[in-house]
Formats: structure tokens, C-alpha cells, sequence
């Protein structure tokens, strides 16, 4: 965490944009079927591993991270450092799904009186409108944040579409982190993050994200598959 946090504070520093990526097991496998896909992922200055399943994945490949760094924790430390420079954040997310993104700026703004957050919500297919509509906002000042709730895929690819189209400094998907910002969904303790359980418990309290858990099998058989290579 405190190592991406240090890169973000650099990417302030050099005045160029920049695009962070959450990386998870499900991105990976969309980008072995979609090799656009794989590009929009590689030209992140910097990604991260948002699920215990890459973490696992990296050591079996013998390459390890150092831990994951999840998108829920990551975006307030970055709102933090933001909030230090006086600095300005957009929250993005489409019409859809629970809308948690004015309530997350409320709960932003109370952690950190010193940032100024705004909000737009528009769908993701709306490049155009979307961009006019955060140059209007912005007022002529760069955000320096700007956290794009689209759901992966989506976002990763509106950001690689539009990123140079906006006065932004630093652009991240964030999936669903806004709505556990905002209160509207629960987290799981913190014993079970440190185990790595965080999806088990999302899975108890939601079970209709079996099918995303299922959807995950190609991705434990591309693991030992390429560790399978390196012997």
C-alpha cells in the first residue's frame, strides 16, 4: 500500500497524467480472450493487485507481490494525500447499480475537510457528453484525482478512451469500492481480509456472486498451468 501510494505522490509530482489500474483475477482472464483488452491494461503506469487470488498466483509463479493492495483501501489513502495538497477529486459512476457515489463524496468530504469532491454520473457509452461535462466542472483546475466506478472492464476501458480528453492528474477504475465508501455495502472484518477470506465473506452475504466465483476455474488452471511452464 504505502509503495502505491509513494508512486501516486510522484505521478503529483511530474505534472504528466497518469492511469492506475485495480487488477483482478477476472481482468486477467478477459485479457487472455481480448488482447485490446490486455494493451488498455499495459498501458497502466501503475497496477496493483486488488485480489488475494494474484498475490497466490504471483508466489505459485515464483515472481511474489508483497500483498494485495485493495481498491476499497487504496482510494480514501489516496483522497488523504489529495486532501494535503488541497486538492480536488471526481467520482464518476454510471445510472445504474446502487448509486453510491454522492454519499461516498459525503463521506469523503467528512474524513477530509480539506478536499474538494465532485460528482458526475453518466453512462459509460457517453464519452463525449462525459468529458464536456468534466471540463465544465472543473473550472479550469486540474482534479487531482479522479476514481471511475464503471465496473472492471468498463472503466479501465473509458479511462484509456478519454483520459487525455480531461484536465485529470491521476485516473483508477475502482469497481465497486464507492459503495463501501458510502455505507452501502459491509466489508468484511478485518481477520478475514488478513486471511485472504474477504471473498468468502462477500460470497455468504451475496450468493449470487457464485457465478462470478465459477467464472474464476479458467483462472486457477491458467496459474498452475504457468507454473507448470517454469519447471
Amino acid at each position: 500500500m504505502a509503495e502505491a501510494v509513494e508512486r501516486v505522490k510522484g505521478f503529483f509530482a511530474s505534472g504528466r497524467q497518469a492511469y492506475v489500474v485495480t487488477s483482478n483475477s477476472e481482468m486477467v482472464i478477459a485479457g487472455r480472450r481480448d488482447k485490446e483488452f490486455t494493451q488498455i491494461l499495459n498501458q497502466a503506469d501503475l497496477a496493483v493487485p486488488d485480489t488475494v487470488g494474484l498475490v497466490w498466483a504471483s508466489r505459485i509463479w515464483g515472481t511474489p507481490l508483497n500483498g494485495r493492495v485493495a481498491g476499497t483501501d487504496l482510494l480514501p489513502r489516496l483522497c488523504e494525500e489529495a486532501a494535503r495538497r488541497g486538492g480536488r477529486v471526481l467520482l464518476l459512476e454510471g445510472p445504474e447499480g446502487l448509486m453510491s457515489a454522492s454519499a461516498a463524496a459525503e463521506e469523503l468530504r467528512r474524513r477530509y475537510p480539506k478536499i474538494e469532491v465532485e460528482v458526475l454520473v453518466i453512462g459509460a457509452d457517453q464519452d463525449d457528453q462525459a468529458v464536456v461535462a468534466i471540463r465544465n466542472i472543473s473550472r479550469g483546475r486540474d482534479f487531482d484525482l479522479l476514481f471511475v466506478a464503471y465496473g472492471h472492464g468498463k472503466q479501465e476501458r473509458w479511462i484509456s478512451r478519454n483520459l487525455k480528453r480531461i484536465p485529470v492528474k491521476v485516473a483508477m477504475g475502482v469497481g465497486g469500492a464507492l459503495d463501501f465508501i458510502a455505507g452501502k455495502q459491509i466489508r468484511a472484518p478485518k481477520m478475514m481480509r488478513s486471511l485472504g477470506l474477504e471473498w468468502l465473506y462477500r460470497l455468504i452475504r451475496q450468493p449470487r456472486r457464485i457465478k462470478r466465483q465459477l467464472a474464476l476455474l479458467p483462472f486457477i488452471f491458467l496459474t498452475f498451468k504457468e507454473s507448470f511452464k517454469r519447471i
